[in-house]
């Protein structure tokens, strides 16, 4: 069995080669080869620099599958496109015998307006390099086991790993991992390289439409049944129910539709909410409340409304302890600090499907810190900006060395 320090050499020199060839995946083309020892990597897709929308990330579902077939496919690396029925999903795997079966996350998804202000680019990075560092480890060693890289796309919204849990993809996994770039929280103590666990929001989303009855607003009004009276009550209602919710609940509302005309009586109005807290059940319970607000106001009103779900919940992330103790011990031996919030003191103000895959395997959700500007929040031009820089991606690439060699650890439950 090969020893710690030559396990780590190993995971360490494959991903170091391919460092430059991730980078230019994640944020630029190239034309010329640049792993002479492989196929040539000849992306011409950007990830960062081509942002896509959830399930339409067709060029960055190309430009991984490409630089996985083009340079490891000889290697035993096994690619499947267009994975569980989903467009832009896909299956990467490296099997040597039976054994335990570890799975990265890859996520490739942009933002609407902003691009990659959520930094996908590099947990894509980030979850190719873990992937083919583990393979290259087992190969080298005699690991048994399977390692795959799973690409996961519509996070922001869409919900695709939950679609991915319902198609079966999750049956058998021993451990999903996946690490996410975010910037410096405030309140973490000075030094801090991440995050091994911080738990995150409960989320789920629906739409309100309420139907009312058009009227001449001038002539008579009173011959109306005005909808968008039952948004505006609505809305009113959700703000005094604020006031009664935990700390941490969160309650979002847009108005998309009010009306189209003046003087005329609006006959329908749409409220799209969004609703978390910190775990499934309690979610459950604020989203009732809220819908009940609805509910009234289409009383009170004359309206009608119906009540349609817009996001598949998210669940929060339930922690693994082995994981994320063995993650925060071998960081430390780094020199690298991160912070393990195992009895969720914490709880980011976030939500992500990667909660859906905890509730069904041991999982890793790790976070690692990216520079930026000062009061740098994600989901902005700022953060977008930071993600795309070759300080962030090698800091990606680092978390991926590290994540390979924690996962070894079979005290996985």
């Amino acid at each position: 069995m090969a020893t710690q320090t030559r396990m780590e050499e190993n995971i360490s020199r494959t991903i170091d080669t391919l460092s430059a060839s991730l980078r230019e995946l994640s944020l630029k083309a190239r034309k010329k080869p640049i792993l002479p020892t492989l196929y040539s990597v000849l992306t011409t897709v950007q990830i960062h620099q081509n942002p896509e929308l959830c399930y339409g990330e067709h060029m960055a579902h190309n430009a991984i599958c490409n630089y996985l077939v083009q340079n490891f496919s000889l290697y035993g690396i096994t690619v499947v496109r267009k994975a569980y029925g989903l467009e832009t999903s896909f299956l990467a795997e490296y099997v040597n015998r039976d054994g335990e079966v570890v799975d990265f996350c890859a996520e490739y998804d942009a933002l609407p307006e902003i691009g990659h202000g959520c930094g996908h680019n590099l947990i894509a990075i980030s979850s190719i390099a873990s992937f083919l560092g583990l393979a290259a480890l087992m190969e080298r060693t005699g690991i048994p086991g399977k390692v795959r890289l799973l690409g996961t796309p519509a996070e922001e919204g869409g919900g695709g790993k939950i679609k991915l849990i319902e198609a079966g993809a999750l049956k058998g996994t021993t451990a999903s991992l996946m690490s996410h770039p975010t910037p410096q929280f405030p309140h973490m103590p000075a030094g801090s390289a991440g995050i091994a666990f911080g738990s995150c929001l409960a989320a789920t989303g629906f739409l309100a439409n309420f139907i009312g009855k058009p009227a001449h607003a001038a002539q008579m009004p009173w011959a109306g049944v005005n909808a968008l009276d039952a948004a505006t009550l609505a809305y009113q209602a959700v703000g005094l129910l604020r006031k009664h919710i935990r700390p941490s609940d969160r309650i979002n509302i847009i108005v998309p539709e009010g009306g189209t005309a003046h003087n005329i009586i609006p006959a329908k109005a749409q409220i799209r909410v969004n609703v978390r807290s910190e775990t499934l059940k309690e979610m459950n319970a604020l989203r009732e409340r809220v819908e009940n607000c609805m509910k009234g106001a289409a009383l009170a009103t004359g309206c009608e409304v119906d009540i349609v779900p817009a996001m598949d919940p998210y669940a929060d992330i339930r922690p693994n302890e082995s994981l994320c103790t063995e993650f925060t011990r071998y960081m430390g031996s780094k020199g690298m600090k991160y912070y393990c919030d195992l009895q969720k003191k914490d709880i980011g103000a976030f939500s992500t499907d990667m909660g859906n895959i905890s509730y069904e395997v041991p999982s890793f959700h790790g976070h690692f810190f990216i520079p930026t500007p000062p009061g740098t929040a994600m989901h902005t031009e700022a953060f977008r900006d930071a993600a795309k820089t070759e300080e962030a991606h090698d800091i990606a690439i680092f978390a991926a060395q590290v994540k390979d060699y924690f996962e070894k650890d079979k005290k996985l439950r």
